[in-house]
């Protein structure tokens, strides 16, 4: 280990780096008698009398103390692993601390975020299975893959397509690809839609030449932008459309509906399917931050309207309060008008290539998104469910989702539950989420889940609404193993299925006549024994989750 001697004279900056240097020791020397002893005291309470002594006793106004031991062994810890892997990927001490006269917090991808406390708290602790050459590589991937690092990339790619120096002149900015446009005076021109019959979704000539401009200068390397032309890949087949116009149309009468607040247009995936819907509502929360720009970034004063011709219903309609306090549009309310938008978003899609939820490449060996997990917090909150902070060990809530469909039936359910029944310490609930079934009701009843089991299926998409230390127990994966398991690792819940292939039982005279050898359409029985074996593990794993002690993000 250097002494501060030498660092002071390798460092490039000022000489006052070298007093607080000197300083910083000084002030270690006070706290701990010998520096690699494992402090006893709560982390907080040194960190206070750090920052008393560095400000009352040697008057520094910003500190910033090291201790680096690359030859002591660690034990992996589950969470923040990259603040114990150091410069050479192995896993040492490397305590930071760093104060400011006012502190901070960042989501992750904002500038200068580096020295501030982010909301990330994902972990590595199994290998990348290849991914990555190091430790640090993985930690890093995982990230920008999964995590705020995704929003990150995508407002780092931003370029204004269209721009005017004039002050009532209009603006547009995309990421790469079109995936996500924001604008600023947009004109947009419906009236054709009057002679639409058809259904809008998933088509690529909803727009013209000319139904979309503003009054700025076009960028003439848009061509650039159009690889991902795509109805649910990017928004290029519409604004591969758009003309820079001669005139302001705001102030010169060419506007029949004029928008003042700002509106969010959508092209969605299958409303009919939570895991796909939920694309729709993760991508525009992500959204939200990518356009993170203003204090009301987060504000329900806004307008959405969807690309649909038909207007919208779902069973999910409720998860919208979480983004409009106004009733959702179509485009086809509009037609026949031309539209004005004072601020316009288009937000990121359900399908992107490397999207993030659906299409998601993601690094072996991580899990817990900051983004997923801000996510779940900001749904709850917005949805008015009550936040899960402590469970009771001694009584372990298990809700299993019985499906009332064609295919993927429990045909032993009611034996598993009544063997379940029995156990000590474990109380038992059977739901169905259907149609009819109210979704703030289907949230409320999922957060209250220790262990939440259901065959492979949408309903299993629930699980970005358990507590943190839950474990989803997806009974049989229909031998698509990735599915929920992934959206398991970024939403930060421990997962398992069924192990022993020899103890599920097919119904093959449920089997589909048509797709008779897919395994997602048929019915199964499983061995009692084993399943409750499988729930005692997943009840073992809520218990020894490190996830019930950790300070609660407060992310609002």
């Amino acid at each position: 280990m250097e002494d501060s001697t030498t660092r002071c004279q390798r460092a490039l900056s000022p000489k006052r780096l070298c007093v607080n240097v000197f300083t910083m020791n000084a002030i270690n020397s006070k706290l701990f008698p010998i520096h690699f002893d494992r402090p006893t005291t709560d982390a907080a309470e040194i960190a206070t009398k750090f920052y008393r002594l560095a400000q009352v006793r040697f008057g520094m106004y910003t500190v910033c103390g090291c201790v680096d031991g690359t030859l002591i062994k660690l034990d992996a810890r589950k969470t923040n692993e990259a603040q114990v892997v150091d410069r050479a990927d192995n896993r040492s001490i490397n305590c930071m601390v760093i104060f400011r006269e006012k502190p901070c917090a960042c989501w992750g991808y904002e500038d200068g975020c580096e020295s501030c406390t982010n909301y990330s708290m994902f972990s590595c602790p199994h290998d990348s299975g290849g991914w990555t050459k190091s430790k640090k590589e993985q930690i890093q991937l995982f990230f920008e893959q999964g995590d705020f690092g995704y929003v990150r990339e995508k407002r780092s790619t931003l370029k204004e397509l269209c721009s005017s120096t004039s002050k009532e002149g209009a603006s547009l900015e995309c990421s790469e690809y079109m995936t996500f446009c924001r604008g600023k005076k947009i004109w947009l021109d419906v009236r054709h839609l009057v002679n639409r019959t058809d259904n809008l979704r998933y088509k690529m000539d909803v727009l013209n030449p000319g139904n979309i401009g503003g009054y700025c200068r076009w960028d003439t390397s848009k061509e650039n932008h159009l690889d991902h032309k795509s109805p649910l890949q990017s928004w290029s087949p519409e604004l591969q459309n758009f003309i820079p116009l001669s005139q302001d149309p705001f102030s010169s009468g060419e506007c029949d509906v004029m928008f003042e607040k700002p509106v969010i247009i959508m092209k969605l995936d299958a409303q009919v399917s939570m895991y796909h819907h939920f694309c729709d509502f993760f991508n525009l929360y992500a959204s939200l931050h990518v356009n993170n720009s203003h204090p009301n970034t987060f504000t329900t004063d806004v307008h959405i309207i969807l690309w649909e011709s038909y207007p919208y219903r779902s069973s999910f309609a409720p998860a919208w309060k979480a983004f409009t306090k106004y009733p959702v549009k179509t485009i086809k309310d509009y037609e026949g008008n031309r539209l004005c938008f004072h601020n316009i978003m288009l937000p990121l899609l359900p399908r992107m290539i490397f999207g993030l939820y659906y299409n998601t490449p993601l690094v072996y060996g991580c899990q817990r998104s900051g983004l997923f997990h801000a996510f779940n917090r900001f749904m709850l909150h917005r949805l008015g469910v009550p936040l899960r902070k402590h469970f009771d060990p001694s009584n372990i809530h298990v809700v299993l989702l019985s499906r009332k469909t064609k295919h993927r039936n429990i045909i032993n359910e009611d034996e598993l539950l009544d063997a379940l029944k029995l156990e000590e310490g474990i109380t038992v609930t059977r739901v169905e989420y259907s149609w009819h079934t109210d979704f703030l009701w289907q949230v409320k009843t999922t957060h209250t889940a220790d262990v939440f089991i259901g065959i492979h299926g949408s309903g299993l998409t629930h699980l970005l609404f358990l507590p943190d230390w839950a474990v989803i127990f997806e009974l049989y994966n229909c031998e698509d193993e990735g599915c929920y398991k992934d959206l398991a690792r970024l939403r930060g819940v421990e997962y398992i299925t069924w192990e022993d292939p020899s103890k599920v039982f097919p119904n093959d005279k449920d089997r589909h006549p048509e797709v008779a050898a897919h395994a997602k359409f048929t019915n199964y029985a499983f061995e009692v024994k084993e399943f409750l074996r499988l729930v005692h593990k997943a009840i073992a794993m809520v218990k020894a989750s490190a996830n019930h002690d950790k300070p609660m993000h407060n992310e609002l």
